[in-house]
């Protein structure tokens, strides 16, 4: 039986990505053959920053003689600790990687204007992110395998020098939602409306600004819109003040984190699920658009054209072109017959991701 160690930033009762996926693989690998046991970066959180990071990283050194495999989920807050301890234990690790760490720091609190393709040939920056850079660069070239969730960040990790050989695409699995009636959400979340959601972290590379400066000209042909932006993050109060400055803090709400139970009703309301984002490794959330029946609008950017063809599951519309994002949502709202093809079409398509396809991939990998 193989022992397989899962590093991991966060774990539930933590909310996010890396907490459901780390949990779906200590429930699941078991039944598949292996031994599994999962240390989180939790654990060490409430220690002083750097404090934290070496008594992860001792905790891991422990361990790792135990176990034939480390699984780090990221390149930098549990991936650089996991090559500590795997260089100095001589147990091998694989990588999962979802997004380019140093580049979404740079965007946010560092001055990068880039976007992620020309950022990942560049070298000239402010010194953390040259770091931050360095340290994923790496971690992940000295992992015996690397994961990805998307043709694209396979792209972008080549970029980074690493071997194209070294790294697998494993589209991310979800389990589709049960029905739920609407009409008995609709008026537990008093929608008066037609009902415009997007969903996300509130940075820059969203393009939630975007929404809400067309909104004026939709209102004008369609006042009983409401636009719904579900998430919290750094630029909440600019999108408030973006949104009272256009004139329309009535028929915009904010409504931060949600659980996933409350954020499917606000799916199933939508008319249309719109999503633009400069910048998507592979959206999880798209998937779960498509599998809850909503039409969807979003860029062709990153992995987004590996799920939505144009035309055919969804419409795929230039991040931040103003003209073409406002024509598009108004051919959805004249159009509800197109919608409901987009979205069916949609539904049709999202067998590949099921958690048992992907289970099984990665099943072969770890073996």
């Amino acid at each position: 039986m193989k022992k397989i160690l899962i590093a991991t930033g966060i774990y539930p009762p933590d909310i996010g990505g890396p907490a459901t996926y780390s949990k779906l693989l200590s429930d699941e690998l078991p039944k598949r053959g292996f031994e599994v046991s999962v240390l989180s970066f939790g654990s060490v959180r409430h220690l002083p920053k750097l404090v934290r990071h070496l008594v992860y990283f001792w905790r891991l050194y422990r361990l790792a003689p135990k176990f034939d495999l480390i699984y780090a989920q990221d390149p930098i807050s549990v991936g650089l600790p996991v090559s500590w301890a795997s260089r100095l234990s001589g147990r091998p690790y694989f990588l999962k990687i979802v997004g380019d760490y140093a580049w979404e720091q740079g965007r946010q609190r560092f001055g990068v204007t880039d976007s992620l393709d020309q950022f990942v040939h560049t070298r000239n920056y402010f010194w953390p992110v040259r770091i931050l850079k360095s340290i994923e660069t790496q971690v992940a070239c000295r992992a015996a395998k690397i994961i990805v969730p998307s043709n694209y960040l396979k792209k972008i990790i080549e970029a980074w020098g690493v071997p194209s050989e070294k790294i697998t695409v494993i589209y991310n699995a979800f389990d589709i939602p049960p029905e739920i009636d609407q009409t008995t959400v609709k008026g537990k979340l008093e929608v008066p409306g037609k009902l415009l959601l997007s969903i996300g972290r509130l940075v820059p590379w969203k393009g939630f600004s975007l929404l809400v400066e067309i909104l004026p000209a939709l209102l004008a042909r369609y006042p009983d819109l409401q636009l719904v932006i579900i998430g919290s993050g750094p630029d909440l109060s600019r999108l408030e003040a973006l949104a009272k400055e256009r004139g329309v803090s009535k028929q915009v709400r904010f409504t931060g984190q949600l659980s996933r139970a409350e954020l499917f009703h606000w799916l199933r309301l939508a008319k249309i699920f719109l999503l633009n984002t400069s910048y998507e490794g592979f959206s999880h959330q798209l998937l779960e658009v498509m599998a809850v029946g909503t039409p969807i609008i979003t860029t062709p950017v990153g992995g987004n054209p590996e799920l939505i063809e144009n035309g055919k599951t969804g419409l795929l519309v230039e991040c931040d072109n103003h003209i073409n994002w406002l024509k598009a949502v108004e051919t959805l709202l004249d159009k509800p017959s197109l919608g409901l093809e987009l979205a069916n079409n949609g539904k049709k398509m999202i067998n590949q991701f099921q958690t048992e396809v992907m289970l099984e991939k990665l099943v072969k990998i770890l073996s």
